[in-house]
């Protein structure tokens, strides 16, 4: 089976595409929600979260998110801290998502995350789509989304590959600029990606 993954900065739209291509029938594993499900539930991430961050990484009701998000907002060793705990279970979690659907009645699998490239996790991947989106755009979105400043945005775009890069590092990109219909873009890779085999070996 074919598995794809879909990428790209912060507010281009990746998600919107991912849930396109849900309605054509491909299942969605869609990083960020694993993670954060994953950050509530396995114990070895929350063991690692309470020892590194402290007792306050959690409440009563899960993961405290304003307070671990205060303390890797500002501090990019406490961001590499936080991604070194919870990116290596996510990506494990992704492979076995994919590997049981292998033999499933479904065009190919699709996982969607922000950090395909950064995390490694795009040695699992047979095709990468990349969404890209002007920076105005993006940062518009995001303000909007959030409630947070443009410095804000700019500051978690920072944190990213830089998205001419990602773009290249892509097999496909899709354009969502809101001048350019995205739907027929989806349905044309769609249609190609239901037709293409997974490299051997």
């Amino acid at each position: 089976m074919l598995h794809v993954g879909i990428t790209g900065g912060i507010g281009s739209g990746k998600s919107t595409v991912a849930r396109i291509f849900a309605t054509l029938g491909v299942p969605v594993y869609f990083a960020d929600d694993e993670t954060r499900r994953l950050m509530n539930t396995d114990p070895v991430i929350r063991a690692a979260l309470v020892k590194h961050f402290g007792p306050e990484a959690y409440t009563d009701k899960g993961l405290n998110r304003g307070f671990i998000a205060s303390k890797v907002f500002n501090d990019p060793e406490q961001l590499v801290l936080l991604n070194s705990i919870t990116h290596p279970p996510t990506i494990t979690h992704a492979k076995q998502w994919m590997e049981s659907l292998e033999g499933a009645a479904v065009p190919f699998t699709l996982k969607e995350a922000a950090l395909l490239f950064e995390s490694g996790s795009v040695r699992d991947l047979d095709f990468v789509i990349g969404v890209y989106s002007p920076e105005a755009l993006r940062v518009k979105r995001i303000m909007d989304r959030d409630a947070i400043s443009a410095e804000e945005v700019r500051q978690r775009m920072d944190r990213q590959l830089d998205e001419s890069i990602k773009m290249r590092l892509c097999d496909a990109v899709l354009v969502n600029d809101e001048t350019k219909m995205l739907i027929p873009q989806v349905l044309e890779l769609f249609g190609q990606l239901v037709n293409k085999k997974p490299a051997v070996g």
